[in-house]
């Protein structure tokens, strides 16, 4: 059962209002407790010289220096001209809270949630006066706001909106580190490109279709770094930014929804009466390890009314499909005796999932509440049942959405523990709506949730503890394709992807290759990355539900096994120690009294000064697994070693 310690405080806000002589512009200033932080409301623009201006606009400082500059917030509702451009300010309501919650599973398995808050109400200026509210909080580490369209004449009934258009204007040429998409159906599974603001916008003044997904990292040089990103999106679309500003001094991002799939006149949200917008949520830091730390995306996502969670349980997992299914004789095998062989090796290795992919029902897209002949699912899940080990299965995400009762009831009868949902591949409306229902429903039947072929993390893992990862990244299984998966890139989504939570990266790669020695093959396939950097990744990485992805011969004989094995799925605590986006980057875990340091770097070598005073008093004995001195030319080498070290110990 989940608990709350709740340290509830209700109070005003000391907010500045400001009013200029001959003009229109209001504004309110939302301070983080810490008062670093800073988000300002305004409505008009002291920038405008000429006209009569009513667009409201938010601004964002850290430190007494400005991040966003004035920002438009808009809805496009169909019908009506966009809601925001001509308002005026009817009340503003302010609050503070500051609790402690506890997470199932997470970065931290207590949570502080310490903000200030405000309420705008708003009212347009000309006919049909339509209502909005605007609802902010201020962190220490964040800020967030979101709309709210009351129910009133033009909702009651009906209302679709077009779009929200929602804007990020960077006070200078930030650097962005971007994840740019094909489309509004991808599967989340592009590089970061680390690019000014500006190169995404078109030269030729013609506005740019750049597609780009959350989270999006930005430096502010001298100033700060910031995280874009979006939570708690139950009844609405999710959020992709394009830079429509055109030009070489196109410092703006804006946002766009994705569009229902089934509405053909492009439509973002459908629906009737009140509702309201996901949170838009800026991490703000000096550092960029300071917003790996936050926890403002499980702050702002809805409690769960989960009260059995005796079920839900962090682990690890063997896995067939990585290696090829292969079995004792290193050749392929899909067959219940084979998957046996995985559920062996887990029991012996202390893991406690096994996961059968694809291929196991009557037809992907056909029924998957009946078996092919080649897995028997009960069979192995009471071969498995006295071993410790519990099983997982795959699912075609369109099945699943046809079959979802019928099918989760029988896994529950079955005796599975978890499914694993692939090629979800949607995210407007309808798509997150989907997340919301399944989990409900997995919920309903004691089924964990592994999302594949999804959305980024948006929070709903709070709200169902039972969704134990996303997937959403260029993760390991492109090293059977090509070289996409390499250092570099896990080092850059420790940066990026991981900000929003958890990570199905599928790690555990022991055919270690230098860059010039790689080959891609679908079975028994290598990786680029030494063999410490790639048993760094289960520390590095937050993966509730983590693979152990190669076959169990790879991992017979190896001493870094060892370290999978005792390394958890879930912490207590977490500290970012150092790291530079795409460069390096070191993060400790606590669980329980232990501690788990992981350090990767990209192609470079370097030395890291790794400072351990995130421990408490008193003496440790730290195990060591370091590449090897030789690890540059043969990456399977690495060298272990114990040491006893304290809090003053670098």
């Amino acid at each position: 059962m989940l608990k709350l310690i709740s340290r509830l405080s209700i109070v005003l806000l000391l907010l500045s209002t400001s009013f200029i002589a001959g003009g229109q512009q209001t504004t309110k200033d939302l301070l983080s407790p810490d008062k670093k932080l800073v988000i300002r409301f305004q409505i008009g623009d002291a920038t405008k010289k000429e006209g009569k201006n009513e667009q409201l606009n938010y601004s964002v400082s850290f430190n007494g220096k400005w991040l966003l500059l004035p920002s438009a917030l808009n809805l496009d509702i169909n019908g009506y001209a966009p809601l925001g451009t001509a308002v005026r300010l009817v009340d503003a309501t302010t609050s503070s809270l500051d609790e402690t919650y506890h997470l199932l599973v997470g970065k931290a398995s207590e949570v502080r949630n310490q903000y200030n808050a405000i309420q705008l109400q708003l009212e347009e200026t000309t006919a049909p006066n339509r209502k909005l509210l605007v609802e902010a909080r201020a962190y220490n580490d964040a800020v967030a706001f979101r709309y709210l369209i009351p129910e009133q004449p033009t909702t009651k009934d009906s209302f679709r909106l077009k779009n929200e258009y929602t804007e990020f204007h960077f006070s200078t040429d930030a650097t962005t580190y971007a994840q740019v998409l094909p489309n509004y159906k991808s599967m989340y599974e592009s590089e970061y490109l680390k690019l000014p603001v500006s190169a995404f916008s078109n030269q030729g003044g013609i506005k740019s279709s750049i597609l780009m997904g959350l989270p999006l990292l930005a430096e502010i040089p001298g100033a700060a770094w910031l995280a874009i990103a979006e939570t708690d999106l139950q009844g609405y679309a999710s959020m992709y930014l394009t830079n429509p500003s055109g030009g070489w001094n196109g410092h703006t991002m804006e946002s766009r929804l994705s569009p229902r799939i089934d509405d053909s006149t492009g439509m973002a949200v459908i629906g009737k009466g009140a509702f309201h917008s996901a949170w838009r949520v800026i991490m703000v830091g000096d550092q960029p390890v300071k917003l790996l730390e936050s926890n403002a995306m499980m702050n702002m996502s809805a409690a769960t009314t989960l009260t059995d969670t005796k079920w839900i349980r962090a682990g690890k997992a063997s896995w067939d499909w990585w290696s090829g299914s292969l079995d004792i004789n290193g050749k392929p095998a899909y067959t219940t005796d084979n998957m046996k062989y995985y559920v062996d090796f887990a029991a012996k290795s202390g893991l406690e999932y096994m996961l059968v992919d694809a291929g196991w029902s009557e037809g992907i897209i056909k029924d998957i509440t009946k078996m092919n002949g080649k897995v028997d699912i009960p069979a192995l899940v009471n071969y498995a049942t006295p071993k410790n080990v519990k099983v997982w299965i795959w699912l075609y995400a369109k099945s699943v959405d046809r079959q979802m009762e019928e099918a989760f009831a029988l896994y529950e009868k079955w005796g599975v523990a978890g499914v694993k949902i692939d090629f979800i591949e949607r995210d407007d409306q309808e798509g997150i709506d989907f997340y919301y229902r399944v989990a409900a429903s997995a919920a309903k039947h004691h089924l964990m949730l592994d999302l594949h072929g999804s959305t980024k993390p948006f929070g709903l893992e709070r709200t169902f503890p039972n969704v134990m990862n996303y997937e959403a990244v260029l993760g390991m299984e492109q090293s059977k394709g090509g070289t996409r998966d390499n250092p570099e890139n896990h080092v850059m989504l420790a940066f990026t992807r991981l900000l929003v939570g958890p990570m199905d990266f599928t790690p555990g790669g022991f055919n270690n290759v230098t860059r010039e020695n790689f080959k891609a093959r679908s079975d028994a396939p290598m990786v680029m990355g030494t063999r410490a950097h790639h048993t760094a990744l289960y520390v590095v990485y937050q993966m509730q539900f983590g693979m152990v992805s190669d076959y169990p011969a790879a991992y017979e004989g190896q001493s870094e096994f060892e370290f999978i094995k005792k390394c958890p799925a879930t912490w207590d605590e977490l500290k970012v120690v150092n790291g530079v986006p795409g460069e390096f980057i070191t993060v400790a875990r606590r669980n329980g009294k232990d501690w788990y340091v992981g350090s990767i770097t990209d192609w470079h070598e370097r030395k890291l000064a790794i400072p351990l005073s995130f421990l408490k008093a008193g003496k440790y004995t730290a195990e060591i697994y370091a590449d090897a001195p030789d690890a540059g030319t043969n990456p399977k080498h690495t060298v272990i070693s114990k040491q006893l070290v304290d809090n003053k110990t670098i």
